[in-house]
Formats: structure tokens, C-alpha cells, sequence
């Protein structure tokens, strides 16, 4: 018999889809029966109290868990995310509930031996839930004990060489696409430049001296597939300065139906004949594609690395051959302004050797952000308050009209006297002259 009953969360498990409250009643009845009488370190009945909170909540309309209480690992301000419930009589197995994030490993690669070790040590040493992956990429480890902190965090740093991940005010752990190694449209290496920059900043993702979280994801080309774009402050995103390479032959297979369009059987569904000027010409946003019957045309340099051509028709179009990557900064998704994309600082980059050149970047805007960023205050925040012609001139970087997101709708333009040639009193001279003033 439940220990509590659940009558709100019960609701949740009778759609057709799976839910979470599910595999937290499974993990309570395992470790109940515990099969392998093992002596677990937090109280068995964790889960089932978990569930118990959760339902008081939905019943109250308002959290359980208490605000207050640091808690951490020797030399690590990050990492941990310290939880307590505030009703420790009624549910005293999430008396303490801490959360770990665990570095994942790049592109998410693991070894089953990787994981049973990792599972093993999370049934003896906390819930046994965990959340594969958070958010930002970590490993969650949800619920555990303080006493038990240490130990799992020498256990993961010491027998399966992996770290805790970023909490608090502090660079979070950085995340990548599969990268060179699995994807053919990957501009440059991924999993290279995430570790090399995780192992370069490894202060400011263990010890928090930020205004506020900071993210760093790695796309491998304009497809995003860890949606850098939108859920990180600096975005790394692969691109190309050359055309995009075209085998006419191969589209002509396309529209005479000789390749299967939409992934051929893959897809899962006939779409029907493939219409080029439907799918392709006429859903270029940019508009630089045209087809005359038997060539297709692109104009590259109106291109903007949408990607839907070359997803389109994959073996007909390539991306080109001089690769590196775009920086993007400023996205943030807060709950009450709404979310924010990331906006383009730096068009194109080599990212190769050490990544100084995106190092040189990075270190310009912390600075600056460091500076003048307000408490709780994203890098986003701080560009829309001081202007993005303020980023452009801490970190150096000439205005380019692709940082422009659409012409300036206000007519009056200012300059700086420094901008003018012979400044103002020259100019002034001048338009005296023109006019006969």
C-alpha cells in the first residue's frame, strides 16, 4: 500500500502518455522489495515521500521545498543545488533533497559501463531518480542527503573521471552537438571545441563570480541541433564563406522522382510527387534560389544558411568547403519578458588550434559583463540595456550590416564628433556652403 495517497498525481498517469510520476512509483516499489537487500544511504522511503510532497503542493498551489540552506562540495561553488523540504515531520525522506549536476560527457556519447556504474552509485547513494539530461546538458542526479555528498562526488571524480557540472552565478557546463563525429553538415569540430573551452574555464564553472548564469553551446551548422540560438548567452554556430556546392545531376534525380524525396521510407510517410519550386525555390527565405526547368541557381551571396535546400535534396546540394562558425550572444528564455534570441556579433570565425581567437571573444564581453552586468542580470539584459554598439566596441569588433536585424525605422541618426571628418565645425561649415547660409 502507498504510503501517501496521490489522487492529483494519479491523474497524471492516465493520458496516453507517459509520465514521470510512473517511473517515480516504480523506483519507490523497487527500492521497497529491494531485490539485492541493498543497504541503501538515504531512507528507503524517499520516493515515496517525493511523491507525497509533490501531491501537498499540487493541493496547496504553492512549492514545498524551502528557500535557504547552501550546500556543496569542498572547493566547489557549483554543482550542488541544495534542497529542503519544509515539512520534514511529515515527509522525512526528502528531509533533504539535494540535486547534482554531473558533466556530461560531448555529444552524449556513453559506455553501457559508463552508466550501470553510474546507476549503481545513484541507488546507493541518492533517489536512484535522475533526469538524463537537464536543460543546459548535465546529468541530473535528483535527491539526495548532505552526508552524502562527498562521497558521490569522490566517487565520480576519482573511479569514473567525470565532474560536477555549473549551478549558481557561474559559467553552466558548456554542451555540443555530435559534431564531426556522426554529422556530415558540421562545419567545424564540436566535441573539440566544447572540451577545450570546458577545460580552459574550469574556475568560472566551479566557483560562481558572475552577475548571473552563463552558457556556452556548440552547433555544428545553421541546423542547431542543441538550439544554441535560443538557449544559450554565447552561441557557437557552424557555417561557410564559400557557395554552396550544387550536382546538377543529382537534382534533376530529384525532380524526376529517380531519389526519393523527404528521406525516402525513412520518412514514414508519402508526401507525394517532389515539386522543387514548391519545396525548395519558393521556401528560400532569402529568396536567392531559382530553377529555369533543368538548372538549379543559387545566389550565394544572398544566402543566409537557412539549411532547408541542402536538407531538402542532401545529395544534390552541399554546404561549401571554407568552414568555420558564426558567435551569436544575448539568448535567454525568462518566464516573465518572454525568450530572446541571440543576436549575430561575429559573422565568421576559424575555429581551429586552441580556439584563441574565440577565447579573445569570450574574455572581452566577461570583462564588460562582469563590470556592468546587474545582480541576476543575463548577458542578454545587459545588451539591450547598454546597446549592442556598446558589445561591438568592447570586444573590438567592427559594425557589419549582417548585425542589423532589420533597417532602423527612426530617421535621425547620431554621430560621435569622433566620426565625423574634421568634426562638427567643419560639418557645420560645409552645410552652410550647400546652403547658402
Amino acid at each position: 500500500m502507498a504510503k501517501h495517497a496521490t489522487p492529483k498525481l494519479d491523474e497524471l498517469c492516465s493520458g496516453p502518455w507517459p509520465s514521470f510520476v510512473d517511473d517515480i512509483k516504480l523506483e519507490a516499489e523497487n527500492r521497497k522489495a529491494n531485490p539485492n537487500n541493498v543497504e541503501y544511504q538515504i531512507p528507503v522511503d524517499v520516493c515515496e515521500d517525493l511523491l507525497g510532497v509533490l501531491e501537498l503542493s499540487y493541493t496547496d498551489g504553492e512549492t514545498h521545498w524551502k528557500h535557504g540552506g547552501i550546500v556543496g562540495v569542498f572547493g566547489y561553488g557549483g554543482g550542488v543545488i541544495g534542497r529542503y523540504c519544509d515539512s520534514p515531520e511529515q515527509f522525512p525522506g526528502v528531509a533533504h533533497f539535494h540535486t547534482m549536476r554531473v558533466a556530461q560527457p560531448n555529444g552524449k556519447y556513453y559506455s553501457t559501463a559508463f552508466l550501470r556504474q553510474l546507476m549503481d552509485l545513484w541507488d546507493f547513494r541518492g533517489s536512484g531518480l535522475t533526469n538524463m539530461h537537464g536543460s543546459t546538458g548535465d546529468i541530473v542526479l535528483l535527491g539526495t542527503t548532505t552526508p552524502q555528498l562527498e562521497e558521490i562526488f569522490f566517487e565520480l571524480t576519482h573511479n569514473m573521471d567525470v565532474d560536477l557540472g555549473g549551478s549558481g552565478s557561474n559559467l553552466r557546463t558548456p554542451a555540443c552537438c555530435l559534431g564531426e563525429s556522426r554529422c556530415e553538415y558540421a562545419c567545424y569540430n564540436t566535441q573539440e571545441a566544447c572540451y577545450n573551452l570546458t577545460m580552459e574555464y574550469q574556475d568560472e564553472l566551479h566557483r560562481p563570480a558572475f552577475p548571473y548564469k552563463f552558457k556556452f553551446k556548440f552547433d555544428g551548422c545553421p541546423n542547431g541541433c542543441v538550439a544554441s540560438i535560443a538557449r544559450s548567452d554565447m552561441s557557437f554556430i557552424g557555417t561557410w564563406k564559400d557557395d554552396i556546392k550544387i550536382d546538377q545531376e543529382a537534382v534533376k534525380a530529384y525532380v524526376g522522382g529517380e531519389i526519393a524525396p523527404n528521406a525516402g521510407a525513412h520518412s514514414g510517410r508519402d508526401w507525394g510527387a517532389f515539386d522543387i519550386e514548391k519545396e525548395v525555390v519558393a521556401l528560400c527565405p532569402s529568396k536567392c534560389i531559382s530553377y529555369d526547368g533543368s538548372k538549379l541557381s543559387i545566389d550565394n551571396k544572398e544566402c543566409v544558411r537557412c539549411m532547408h535546400c541542402i536538407n531538402t535534396m542532401p545529395r544534390a546540394l552541399r554546404i561549401g568547403d571554407e568552414r568555420g562558425l558564426s558567435i551569436l550572444c544575448g539568448a535567454k528564455a525568462p518566464i516573465l519578458d518572454g525568450a530572446q534570441m541571440a543576436s549575430l556579433l561575429v559573422p565568421f570565425i576559424k575555429a581551429e588550434g586552441d580556439f584563441d581567437e574565440l577565447k579573445e571573444v569570450v574574455e572581452n564581453i566577461w570583462d564588460w559583463w562582469m563590470e556592468e552586468g546587474k545582480n541576476r542580470e543575463r548577458l542578454g539584459e545587459t545588451m539591450k540595456r547598454l546597446g549592442f554598439q556598446k558589445l561591438l566596441e568592447v570586444t573590438g569588433i567592427e559594425a557589419d550590416a549582417r548585425h542589423v536585424q532589420h533597417p532602423r525605422e527612426n530617421p535621425y541618426i547620431f554621430w560621435k564628433e569622433d566620426e565625423v571628418p574634421g568634426g562638427w565645425d567643419r560639418d557645420i561649415s560645409d552645410y552652410r556652403k550647400r546652403h547658402s547660409l
